[in-house]
């Protein structure tokens, strides 16, 4: 038996949120369909939300750091990354989300999500022209890095459990993996 997917625009997934369908359940956009999302143990948050300090103090006012908030992509996708490193656009973002050109880099913590995040979201990143994402695998605690745009998909795929790396968008910037992974 074939099954058909029924796929959405994101206009039709913000009607959605706007009519209160959606209020109660913690999902995202992902190539047209709706996605809900794994539920967060002790580590993610709070991995997260010291990288984001971080990141916030080393960046100060080059980028802005959004935590768990919604970005817009062309392939009917709208995830909520865990961190999105992006343009400083103050009030343009009252109107819409980020875009991939706004976009700097992305960062997702992953324990349950984490097959999820590799594969479907490294692909949907750089079919989108992202042009660095990493992953952070809380069960190892280690960085995946996803670098080089070829052919849709991201080419460059390091490993990193400690030292420094220089994010695309600022190479004179060193970030410390632990603070990232926190470990």
């Amino acid at each position: 038996m074939t099954f058909i997917v029924a796929k959405w625009t994101i206009d039709e997934y913000h009607r959605m949120i706007d009519a209160g369908i959606l209020s109660d359940r913690k999902v995202e956009l992902l190539k047209g369909e709706i996605v809900e999302m794994s539920p967060e143990g002790e580590p993610h948050p709070y991995c997260s939300d010291e990288a984001g300090e971080y990141l916030a103090k080393l960046l100060a006012e080059r980028a802005k750091i959004r935590e768990a908030k919604p970005i817009t992509l062309l392939n009917d996708s709208e995830p909520e990354p865990d961190i999105a490193i992006v343009q400083r656009l103050g009030r343009e973002y009252r109107e819409h989300h980020p875009y991939p050109e706004n976009i700097f880099w992305l960062i997702e913590y992953a324990n349950s999500s984490l097959e999820k995040d590799l594969e479907i979201k490294s692909k949907i990143y750089a079919e989108a022209g992202i042009l660095e994402y990493w992953v952070v695998n809380l069960k190892k605690l280690h960085l995946v890095v996803f670098r080089e745009i070829l052919d849709g998909e991201y080419a460059t795929k390091l490993t990193l459990t400690a030292g420094t790396i220089q994010p695309l968008a600022f190479p004179d910037i060193s970030v410390a993996v632990e603070q990232i992974i926190n470990s």
